[in-house]
């Protein structure tokens, strides 16, 4: 029996026009077995959450290099829940531009990691393969509890 694709769905939220790095990293991901969706420019936080929940992704990784991080990925965030979805049981990843000062708060609501510019695409094909199966057995586990 096939192993299921890990699923990741790559989003650019606002209007942040700037999609290279995104469409590069999808396709570094795809290559290397992720089965991944991409969403295109200008989506609304509501448009990549209901995305994610839709299509039922392992990971949700938001490029982001206009500075609206610290506004746009808590309300990705907040709608997956409202549309149904448990953040907590997806990867959420962060890439772009981002100060490093924000890093903490990100982490505190709930992004598991953020990568900047110049980050080896192996090291987030590493992080996402160690993380998806930790993410899922941590959920399941305070779902047994």
């Amino acid at each position: 029996m096939a192993e299921k694709k890990i699923r990741v769905l790559i989003a650019k939220v606002g209007l942040d026009g700037h999609d290279r790095g995104a469409k590069v990293v999808a396709r570094f991901l795809r290559d290397a077995g992720f089965e991944v969706i991409y969403t295109g420019l200008h989506r609304t936080p509501e448009e990549v959450a209901r995305a994610a929940v839709d299509e039922d992704v392992d990971v949700v990784g938001i490029s982001l290099l206009s500075g609206a991080h610290m506004t746009l990925v808590p309300k990705v965030i907040k709608y997956i829940r409202e549309f149904g979805g448990n953040p907590d049981e997806m990867l959420i990843l962060v890439g772009g531009i981002i100060p490093t000062d924000d890093v903490p708060e990100l982490k505190k609501i709930g992004v598991d990691e953020v990568f900047i510019p110049g980050t080896p695409i192996e090291k987030i094909v590493n992080y996402i393969k160690e993380n998806v199966p930790k993410k899922k057995k941590s959920t399941k586990a305070k779902v047994n509890e």
